[in-house]
């Protein structure tokens, strides 16, 4: 099974929705490709988080009413339609639908986290599963910049940055492959005293350069940005402070 075929399974089968023979093939797979292996546990664990009670949203005060306010207009309207005879109900009916979605969506702009809302939840369930696995923590183990770089050569469709710290106070510890944001992606770990920190690295869409967005979930510090056509994204327990110096240092050093 190719790691294309996989990754287009593992949806349906953290879902539990293939036949035995396929989940098999992909459970075999899955033990023969490091990547294959770190999708899956990554939607496993972003399956997981979504029953997060911070991304269950309750109905606004005030909403019932909005709703029943704008289906006592809309029924005025419909005795006015009715002087032109009944085939126009359905036309009204289609019309309730639309006027209800828009009361909904409008009352509760929250009501479906974004996409960067996505991949940082996404990221923090694949920063905590690294410091729970010690043996997923790294898959090259090195603060030798010009050791760490290379081995990404041939396993990603791009070379990221790679540099150490250490005489600054965050030295490199060495990197891994990981997959996010539905594709594979360079994860390259430093250390503060006892603090780890993650920076994920990949291809941006666009070249332009993006100024700093911080963020934070669950108690973990989040920090993204994108230069030279590159996206990053640096997370960890560390106080703000420091990982913006950490962010600093990286981006100076770009």
């Amino acid at each position: 099974m190719s790691c294309q075929t996989a990754q287009e399974l593992i949806h349906a089968y953290v879902d539990g929705e293939l036949d035995l023979a396929r989940s098999l093939e992909v459970g075999q797979h899955m033990q023969e490709c490091q990547v294959c292996a770190s999708a899956y546990h990554n939607q496993a664990a972003l399956r997981s988080a979504f029953k997060d009670s911070s991304l269950h949203y309750s109905v606004p005060v005030g909403l019932e009413k909005r709703i029943r306010s704008s289906l006592r207009r809309e029924a005025k309207s419909e005795v006015g339609r009715r002087l032109f005879g009944w085939r126009w109900l359905p036309v009204g009916a289609m019309a309730l639908i639309v006027l209800l979605g828009l009361v909904i969506w409008r009352a509760v702009p929250g009501l479906r986290p974004s996409g960067d809302d996505l991949l940082a939840q996404e990221m923090v369930s694949n920063h905590v599963r690294s410091l729970q696995l010690e043996s997923h923590r790294t898959d090259v183990i090195s603060s030798d910049q010009h050791t760490v770089k290379p081995w990404f050569d041939g396993k990603l469709d791009f070379a990221p940055p790679v540099k150490d710290f250490s005489s600054q106070g965050f030295p490199l510890i060495g990197g891994r492959l990981e997959y996010l944001n539905n594709r594979a992606v360079a994860a390259l770990i430093y250390q503060r005293q006892k603090h780890y920190i993650n920076l994920y690295i990949w291809p941006a869409e666009q070249s332009n350069a993006a100024s700093e967005v911080a963020a934070k979930r669950q108690g973990y510090n989040l920090l993204h940005w994108a230069n030279a056509g590159m996206n990053y994204w640096a997370i960890s327990d560390l106080n703000a402070v420091e990982l913006h110096e950490f962010a600093r240092l990286a981006q100076e050093a770009q």
